[in-house]
């Protein structure tokens, strides 16, 4: 010990250590240990102190890596934006493509191919600069002529694109090699979902004809531009996808997604689906029914209301009891939408008397309250039937006199679909509703057999069902008066010239407030004619593991809007100083 004190003193001088020195020497042997012990404490001590501080001070940040494995219900035919169709369509499509645009969570729009956009003052043109650098999954530079392709075959009626009526009308150019113009017959705020669509690669696709287009090998081995391109495709013996391999893109527009890789698993039901996650064969799974949901005990449950709207739709030129307004007020006194939404989705989802969602962006709160009324709203439904001139009969069902002496009969059919969640909505109101006094008979069709036999002819009473309301605030194909008959939406039937010229004008109104102000003016014409009741919007329902974070379900339109932060993901992390915090906001350039 004498050696050591010696040589550190010869080797430089530090006070400390001489002093150390000094009082070591002046020690017997049992003090010199206990010095020592006590030296080795204050080292240990400082050492942990400085980890607790560094513990306390540095942040995590998400990290580059990791692995998803989700499943799917159903097998994806057309992996094309513009052919896209089912759930397991737009799943994949969301990920392999990127539009002009990209939606947010939030509900907003952002620049995605485009680096920047402008609107003319007329709101009819829409001017596109495209980002530098943007490639297609083979490498291939993204240029305008692609968008122009793009939009053309979503035009083509031979195509038979869904999203046709979208593009009805709109003028597309190409400017230049990064510049494209799209022009419009009159001003329509709701244009900019529009650019949201995937591109396709031109090179690819322009030599597939219109008759091989729905065919094509491309649907099911697509090439985009997205967050995530196909590094392998498996497939059942018909040559069905059964799963794809999905890699992050380095070269996709914005920032590289965190997520290394996205495994996609398709399944034949919801049923194969949920056992799927119970032997850990898949880890995240959507879109997934309330019965689902109570045998996932223990699982991690996203939610988020989904943007859909599901009512009773009166049809008065059929019922003649469903003209009267008080039967209809009466109607949907009676209705318990909490009870409703604890009963039918097992508290999955939110009560409305509104036509619109509660995701819709800026809609007044005052449309999304609901009566919490106490006591059996059934009962005082009665009672103000009878107030309104309403007698029971012999067996219980209310009848009313005419003026012609006509005895009519509170009864009426109540058609939906053959889908487990209406079922048991529609049991719901005809056990309620018959409590109030009607006589409800319940009619189940299958989905095809209901679209085609009973709405397209609209040929029902009263009718369960759902409408997927868009990003923007836009009822027009749901209720002016132009949409009454197939293939429009107004299911209702609803004719009313004050609500036409407001929804008319939601249409071409860009400002905000004016819009909620036009809004406004079309409910008070709807309350005031009550051509239906509004029930609830269901929750979009998530299975999706605890340690993925960065997950922002926001605003979901369908099912594929889960994946709208799918960049921010992330499951593996860094721990930083905050000053060493790297700009989320960066993007490839």
């Amino acid at each position: 010990m004498r050696n050591f004190w010696r040589f550190a003193s010869r080797s430089v001088y530090i006070p400390f250590l001489y002093k150390a020195q000094e009082t070591s020497w002046a020690l017997r042997s049992s003090g010199r240990a206990l010095f020592l012990f006590f030296v080795g404490l204050l080292i240990v001590s400082t050492l942990g102190l400085l980890y607790t501080l560094n513990s306390s001070i540095i942040t995590p940040v998400p990290s580059y890596g990791g692995v998803l494995r989700e499943g799917i219900v159903g097998s994806p035919r057309f992996v094309n934006p513009v052919l896209a169709v089912s759930d397991a369509d737009h799943d994949t499509v969301s990920l392999i493509y990127s539009g002009l645009l990209r939606a947010t969570p939030e509900g907003e729009y952002v620049p995605e191919l485009a680096s920047s956009w402008e609107v003319s003052n007329d709101g009819r043109v829409y001017t596109f600069s495209l980002r530098e650098g943007s490639l297609f999954h083979d490498n291939t530079p993204v240029t305008t002529e692609d968008i122009v392709f793009t939009v053309a075959k979503a035009q083509n009626p031979a195509i038979k694109s869904p999203l046709r009526a979208n593009w009805e009308g709109v003028v597309v150019e190409e400017v230049d090699e990064r510049t494209v113009r799209f022009t419009l017959r009159s001003s329509y705020a709701p244009f900019i979902e529009n650019l949201t669509m995937g591109i396709l690669p031109k090179h690819l696709w322009e030599g597939v004809s219109d008759e091989e287009f729905p065919f094509s090998d491309l649907n099911t081995s697509p090439i985009g531009s997205g967050a995530f391109r196909v590094a392998s495709i498996s497939r059942s013996s018909a040559g069905i996808p059964t799963s794809f391999e999905l890699r992050s893109f380095a070269n996709s527009p914005q920032r590289t997604p965190y997520l290394s890789k996205i495994v996609l698993n398709f399944y034949q039901n919801e049923e194969a689906l949920v056992e799927a996650l119970k032997r850990a064969e898949v880890e995240a799974a959507s879109s997934l029914s309330p019965s689902s949901v109570e045998k996932l005990q223990g699982f991690n449950i996203e939610r988020s209301p989904l943007n859909r709207v599901f009512g009773v739709f009166f049809n008065q030129n059929q019922s003649q009891v469903l003209r009267d307004r008080d039967v209809r007020e009466a109607l949907k006194i009676a209705v318990d939408r909490n009870a409703l939404v604890e009963e039918v989705l097992g508290g999955f989802g939110i009560p409305l008397e509104s036509p619109v969602p509660p995701t819709i962006v800026n809609t007044p709160l005052s449309t999304l309250t609901v009566r919490t009324e106490s006591g059996d709203l059934a009962e005082r439904a009665r009672q103000e039937l009878i107030n309104a001139g309403w007698e029971p009969g012999a067996d219980g069902i209310l009848t009313k006199e005419e003026e012609d002496e006509e005895t009519m009969r509170l009864s009426f059919i109540l058609s939906t679909g053959n889908v487990p969640e209406l079922k048991v909505a529609a049991s719901f109101l005809k056990e309620t509703w018959e409590r109030m006094g009607a006589e409800v008979e319940l009619q189940v069709f299958d989905q095809g057999d209901l679209s085609q036999n009973v709405i397209r002819p609209r040929k029902y009473d009263a009718l369960l069902f759902g409408e997927v309301v868009g990003r923007a605030l836009d009822l027009y194909a749901f209720w002016h008066s132009s949409q009454r008959n197939d293939p429009g939406l107004n299911i209702a039937l609803y004719a009313n010239s004050t609500a036409d010229g407001a929804l008319e004008e939601l249409r071409t109104t860009r400002s905000e407030e004016a819009r909620v102000a036009l809004y406004k003016k079309f409910e008070g014409e709807l309350k005031a004619d009550l051509p239906a009741i509004f029930l609830y919007a269901p929750d979009f329902v998530y299975s999706v593991p605890n340690d993925i974070t960065g997950i922002d379900l926001g605003f979901i339109g369908r099912p594929s809007d889960r994946f709208l932060s799918i960049r921010d993901w992330h499951r593996e992390k860094d721990y930083v100083w905050p000053f060493f915090v790297p700009d989320r906001t960066a993007t490839n350039q």
